[in-house]
């Protein structure tokens, strides 16, 4: 990269030519090595490069064996955080464009992921909730037994009271 480049995706990539590694030295990665190192399987790493989602090109070598890079990996690692909290794959394929493209689309990235992180904080928020009520349960229920401490064969014919009919 040059000076004025700056690689604030992790990706490696300046949005430049598409080569999987000029940056000297190295070390060559199988498809293998890339799941055992993102726990990502063989099948979503293929997935992953059909669905445009790699930083850069997957280069292949003798007989067509894909090569990944080292920052193939951090890329991977981010992919794979960014689906565990349900971003879509068309708005992670939008990212990697975005990234691939190099520098000057930075506020078009900072939208995308905050428009993530909003969904992100209202699903924390509706988990709270029903953490909330879970707990509110396991009290009644827990309450319930402690009354009936010692009697084995206790069981409610009916809900313990204050629990709601859902559970």
């Amino acid at each position: 990269m040059t000076d004025n480049q700056t690689d604030h995706d992790g990706t490696g990539s300046t949005g430049g030519n598409g080569d999987n590694g000029g940056d000297g030295g190295t070390r060559e990665l199988s498809i293998g090595e890339v799941a055992a190192r993102t726990g990502l399987s063989i099948d979503t790493l293929r997935f992953y490069e059909r669905e445009g989602i790699l930083a850069n090109p997957v280069r292949r070598g003798p007989g067509g064996r894909r090569i990944y890079a080292e920052h193939d990996i951090h890329w991977l690692n981010l992919c794979a955080i960014l689906r565990a909290s349900d971003m879509p794959i068309p708005a992670i394929r939008r990212l990697t464009d975005l990234a691939r493209a190099g520098d000057g689309n930075e506020r078009e990235r900072l939208a995308l992921l905050r428009e993530h992180q909003s969904r992100i904080g209202e699903r924390i928020a509706e988990l709270h909730r029903c953490l909330d009520l879970i707990n509110h349960k396991v009290a009644v229920y827990e309450d319930y037994f402690a009354e009936h401490e010692g009697d084995a064969e206790a069981k409610p014919e009916v809900e313990p009271a204050g629990c709601d009919a859902i559970l």
